[in-house]
């Protein structure tokens, strides 16, 4: 299933601070989309937009050629999911019963209870199984570390059945080699047919599996294409006030390192005398 998620000239401003002046984006399906910008740029206000929980000053939001505004909660849920950067839940839910939260848009009006049938439980597991933590299902959701959590949450965003995914820092509590294999899985799912847009605070990261790269700074838009041609040493140094630029690894994958060798300062550590004790 295609699908076209749409902004044009979004503006919105909080406690008469101007936050986004005329942001322009798309996500379609098959492209993963990584939206870059400093802390304080207006990333997850625009998520926050795009998934029509916030009203913009003006601009207009489409969702496969309708105004987001127009399509009813439940139905745009089927089609559009969000993965939160932090989420902490009240009760002990079972992380196999957070995953089937997920299903609630196909549910009746009675909500999940009583209506959840095989259909749901094995989306549920699919996705469990996608991610790599069915062995969490019966665990208690808070009992978890952070980043199963958030692949929990990335679990229930899947068994939505939505095309289009919208992810705040997916990689945030993800150790390395976590980090790494969702980048990859967002790739994957991507070529199955999956749009997504998530936000992130690392070049890096944009240039393993990303398609595009929009560049937010000063309420806009500035950048918008393949990673590899956006993310130059003057863009990241305009951006971050930093003097890096990208090398290619044998593999091929590109990298941001320092543009000049230099030795950084040694850390301050409180130096103990040799007539000290340790504590």
């Amino acid at each position: 299933m295609s699908a076209t998620l749409l902004a044009r000239d979004l503006r919105y401003a909080w406690r008469g601070r101007t936050v986004l002046n005329g942001v322009d984006l798309h996500v379609c399906s098959g492209e993963v989309v990584s939206l870059l910008g400093a802390n304080g740029a207006g990333k997850s206000t625009l998520l926050r937009l795009l998934l029509g929980l916030l009203r913009p000053a003006a601009g207009a939001i489409h969702l496969d050629g309708a105004p987001i505004a127009s399509i009813p909660r439940r139905l745009l849920a089927r089609r559009l999911a969000y993965v939160p950067q932090v989420h902490v839940s009240p009760f002990p839910y079972l992380v196999r019963d957070v995953v089937l939260l997920g299903r609630l848009p196909h549910a009746g009006l009675g909500g999940l209870s009583g209506r959840i049938g095989p259909s749901d439980r094995q989306a549920a597991d699919a996705a469990l199984t996608r991610l790599g933590i069915e062995h969490l299902a019966e665990r208690p959701y808070t009992e978890i570390s952070g980043g199963e959590r958030q692949l929990a949450l990335i679990a229930r965003a899947l068994a939505q059945g939505a095309h289009l995914l919208v992810m705040d820092e997916p990689t945030g509590g993800l150790d390395y080699g976590n980090q790494l294999r969702l980048l990859d899985l967002l790739r994957t799912l991507a070529a199955d047919g999956f749009g997504i847009l998530k936000t992130t605070h690392h070049p890096d990261h944009v240039l393993h599996g990303s398609h595009r790269v929009a560049i937010l700074r000063d309420g806009r838009i500035v950048a918008d294409g393949p990673p590899a041609e956006i993310l130059t040493r003057p863009l990241m140094r305009s951006l971050y006030d930093v003097d890096v630029e990208p090398h290619r690894l044998a593999d091929g994958r590109l990298v941001f390192m320092p543009a000049t060798a230099q030795t950084p300062p040694s850390p301050r550590y409180p130096q103990s005398h040799p007539s000290e004790s340790p504590a």
